[in-house]
């Protein structure tokens, strides 16, 4: 954002987004602050991924977080997680999107963060955004870790999409409508998914978020983008073979949402504390703000002439 009244100025052809989302999933909190697994600190890595959600967006419209809130679905685990993450959303002034995943128990999430009945009922939602609807999908399946839709969640959201919105719908989800080059996902997959195809083709759904993978993939169901978020508690190290990936305390991560007319863009934003260049700054902004066009590009795109080598 730019110190300029406020206003990020406008440098190519394409305007401001009308809406950022910020894209969080699987945080796994345990009762107690226990550590996942005995040596993941999912708090920390939470509490760096907050302070990170801090620092790129001043006003995100919404703090979307697909499943697998907790490890255990413990109600203490979800009462420590509400409370790490509401100061900040109410900071930014940006509602905070509950999305059930495999790990997660629906009574004691509905409890302990929709303030509702402990009942078995599908955790699902709908959000009015300044015109982008937001709807929350559950796929968890009780007892189970693989993914599913019922046909009465799939008629519900037919319903829902039956009138377009004024800026079009994101889904979020936590079990992604997407195939995995790793063997483990392929067995707790999300089921139905040529159901769920049928209900959203030719409707204005513009974008699928979903977690599950622990790591960032990107792909097109029903001709609609779904990305994954990776997860803030640990991720998977794909940099082996499909059949030796496992679980690393690296890599954290979560994606910043830029909704314009045009198009949705999905930036994955690393949680690392790494030595950063400064060259690149407001008033850097500034400077290029007050250039005509045809200026920016002399100074800032033009080659600087090469002598022989």
């Amino acid at each position: 954002m730019s110190a300029l009244n406020g206003t990020p100025p406008v440098f190519g052809r394409y305007a401001p987004a009308s809406h950022v989302l910020i894209h969080v999933s699987d945080p796994h909190f345990l009762a107690g602050g226990a550590a996942l697994g005995g040596r993941y600190d999912v708090e920390r890595t939470f509490a760096r991924t907050l302070e990170a959600i801090r620092a790129v967006h001043p006003a995100p419209a919404a703090i979307v977080i697909t499943g697998d809130l907790a490890d255990l679905g413990e109600p203490d685990a979800y009462r420590r997680l509400r409370a790490a993450i509401e100061p900040v959303a109410a900071e930014l002034g940006a509602p905070v999107v509950w999305v059930a995943g495999n790990h997660d128990e629906r009574p004691a999430l509905r409890e302990a963060l929709l303030d509702g009945e402990p009942t078995e009922e599908p955790v699902t939602g709908v959000w009015d955004i300044d015109g982008l609807r937001l709807v929350a999908l559950d796929t968890s399946v009780p007892g189970w870790h693989h993914g599913d839709l019922d046909p009465a969640q799939l008629a519900w959201l037919a319903d829902v999409l039956a009138e377009p919105a004024p800026h079009g719908t994101i889904l979020a989800m936590h079990h992604p409508p997407l195939p995995s080059h790793l063997p483990l996902f392929d067995i707790l997959e999300l089921r139905h998914q040529d159901e769920l195809a049928a209900v959203i083709r030719g409707t204005d759904v513009r974008g699928i978020l979903a977690g599950h993978l622990h790591y960032s993939a990107h792909g097109l169901f029903a001709g609609v983008p779904v990305s994954v978020a990776s997860a803030t508690c640990y991720t998977m190290n794909v940099a082996r073979p499909a059949a030796e990936v496992n679980g690393m305390d690296a890599a954290q991560a979560f994606q910043l949402v830029h909704v314009r007319p045009e198009t949705l863009t999905h930036t994955v934003v690393p949680v690392v504390d790494a030595p950063t260049d400064d060259y690149f700054s407001e008033e850097w902004i500034a400077r290029m703000a007050a250039l005509a066009p045809e200026e920016r590009l002399e100074v800032f795109s033009r080659k600087t002439p090469q002598g022989p080598a």
